[in-house]
């Protein structure tokens, strides 16, 4: 009889949770594009002996709102690209916040689904590809299940709190050095008013100084 192969019944099941915005974040820091194929392969490819049961991927959207719809076209493009790609996304809709920015913090989402995903998938492996010291108690909460837990981040932006609650730390910082170079957009400059323009330059020269006219002689 034909022994079954052990390298195949000894594979562990790799379930992966992303906070898209923070692992953005940290790769933009570090001048690169995103390469999520790259990523996925890095950390439960082929090469690294494991079975990927999903790669669920967390996206805030720009609001719903006219001055936000280029750019949300724009992020519902790129989530498009994800699930066509054999990703799972998790959208949540962000709201306004101050100096022209939005909020959508999907971490709550994140974690709700990582204990019931843990319950009906069961993994041997979770995956959280973030830096968010939040997550910390979640992955104690499913280190108590029996589940390994590995926090995939630059290392030397990772919090102590969250290095201590993993089993693992994967360091994400060789892998990007391998992503493209991307040229970073400076922020476009404020317009202003021919009419504000003179006043902000008058500002950056200081007042204008008193011109001194010598005096007539008023003797004929």
């Amino acid at each position: 009889m034909q022994k079954k192969n052990s390298n195949t019944s000894a594979r562990s099941r790799v379930l992966v949770l992303v906070d898209e915005s923070n692992v953005g974040s940290s790769v933009r820091t570090a001048g690169r594009g995103l390469d999520w194929l790259k990523l996925r392969d890095f950390l439960s490819g082929p090469a690294t002996g494991r079975e990927l049961i999903e790669m669920v991927v967390y996206a805030g959207l720009p609001p719903a709102m006219p001055i936000w719809q280029e750019e949300r076209d724009k992020k519902n493009k790129f989530v498009q690209w994800l699930r066509a790609n054999g990703f799972m996304v998790v959208t949540k809709d962000g709201s306004p916040a101050e100096e022209g920015r939005y909020k959508a913090n999907v971490d709550v989402l994140m974690a709700i689904d990582a204990l019931e995903l843990s319950v009906e998938m069961q993994p041997d492996v979770v995956i959280l590809v973030t830096g968010d010291t939040d997550f910390a108690y979640l992955a104690i909460k499913l280190r108590r299940r029996g589940i390994r837990v590995e926090v995939a981040s630059v290392s030397q932006n990772l919090g102590n709190l969250l290095r201590s609650a993993a089993n693992e730390v994967i360091d994400l910082a060789p892998l990007f050095r391998t992503f493209e170079l991307v040229q970073i957009q400076k922020p476009a400059p404020a317009r202003v008013t021919p009419g504000q323009n003179q006043q902000q330059q008058q500002r950056r020269r200081g007042p204008r100084p008193r011109r001194m006219f010598p005096q007539r002689n008023s003797e004929a």
